[in-house]
């Protein structure tokens, strides 16, 4: 994981543990085969990905209720 889009991240989502839970649900549905909701590139892993999708606001804290 970048450190670099964790901090942006943070500042998106201020709650470290819901940061976490959702870059790790993320993460989880990346590997069902769920499609990222940004561009992917070669050197961004799963976690980078789910990173860049708060960073955007792609997904928020609320998508941890649903799927």
């Amino acid at each position: 994981m970048r450190a670099d889009l964790v901090e942006q991240a943070a500042q998106v989502i201020k709650d470290p543990p819901i940061l976490i839970n959702l870059v790790s649900k993320r993460v989880r549905q990346f590997s069902q085969g769920r499609s990222p909701l940004v561009e992917r590139r070669p050197s961004l892993r799963e976690a980078d990905l789910a990173l860049m999708e708060i960073i955007q606001g792609k997904i928020t804290a609320k998508d941890l209720d649903g799927n």
